[in-house]
């Protein structure tokens, strides 16, 4: 990783160039499409850890400008490309940027998931009832997936109607902020395989989201169950599941430790990308980070060991 992280960085050209590679390459292929988001807003982030967020926004900008020439030449929506750029690059820049300014990693993640929560606020402040605005969402892609082909699928997704909507909010900002914090993670990563820029700020293995949130989570749920308010509900499910980062952290330092093998590490991931385990992984990890968040091991672990 080391010798394209050096390259993107050597030159302003460079990173411009890996910017469009990164959205463009990924959207070509049929197999790896899904991938073009995420390897771009890598990109963008590790523009930004190494360049500084107004020098990556610029390269970020004629990027952009490059791609919507194309498209116009080539009969396509220049628009559209220029939106999907700025949607898959902005939030990557921000968070990016965000971290660099805190000088702390964990900061910048407490950050997010105070951002999340406000999201989830924001659904029930503006839509006052999100049932109403994820039905209209729900039907118009039953719509579309049932014109693909797929009307088994439609069917189904029809029928479990009740049981799916209710959840679409907390479980659209989770989303983003899954994806947001992977790419934040990644592109960290690869500028950390720069010389002399390991732990620059912070590491993630060291990741802490504190007490605070802990008893944000705590308390949000106890008046959830104590209310039954679908906005409380939807607060406390997503403070509580954004401790997953946290318990994976926690393997992590163990692996670093030499605690924990190499292969339960990996198999964790290959679980997290498996559609049936996935969630039960996910809530797994959230245990853990939430219990560590409240007696943090690691730094009892350390202690003792000193």
């Amino acid at each position: 990783m080391q010798p394209l992280a050096a390259w993107l960085v050597a030159r302003p050209l460079n990173g411009g160039l890996g910017l469009i590679t990164a959205l463009v390459l990924p959207m070509l292929s049929g197999v790896t499409s899904g991938l073009g988001p995420v390897i771009g807003g890598v990109v963008m982030a590790h523009l930004v850890f190494a360049n500084g967020i107004r020098l990556a926004l610029f390269q970020g900008v004629a990027a952009a400008i490059f791609l919507g020439a194309f498209a116009l030449i080539s009969n396509a929506e220049a628009m559209q490309v220029v939106v999907t750029a700025s949607i898959i690059w902005l939030p990557a820049a921000a968070s990016a940027g965000l971290t660099v300014y805190l000088r702390s990693l964990t900061l910048a993640l407490q950050v997010t998931v105070i951002l999340a929560m406000v999201g989830v606020l924001g659904f029930f402040v503006v839509l006052g009832d999100p049932i109403v605005f994820w039905n209209d969402v729900l039907m118009q892609w039953t719509t579309l997936v049932r014109a693909g082909g797929q009307s088994e699928y439609a069917d189904q997704l029809l029928a479990s109607r009740a049981l799916i909507i209710p959840q679409m909010t907390m479980m659209a900002v989770f989303t983003v902020w899954t994806w947001i914090v992977l790419v934040l993670l990644l592109g960290y990563g690869l500028f950390q395989s720069l010389p002399g820029k390991q732990a620059l700020f912070g590491r993630f293995c060291d990741l802490n989201f504190g007490r605070v949130l802990a008893a944000v989570m705590a308390l949000t749920s106890v008046l959830a169950l104590a209310s039954g308010a679908a906005w409380l509900q939807n607060l406390a499910f997503v403070v509580f599941v954004v401790f997953w980062l946290q318990g994976l952290a926690v393997m992590h330092w163990l692996h670093a430790g030499k605690r924990l093998p190499l292969f339960v590490l990996l198999t964790t991931y290959a679980f997290l990308l498996v559609p049936v385990l996935n969630g039960l992984i996910v809530i797994a990890l959230a245990i853990l980070g939430y219990l560590d968040a409240w007696f943090n091991f690691r730094a009892r672990r350390t202690a003792t060991a000193a």
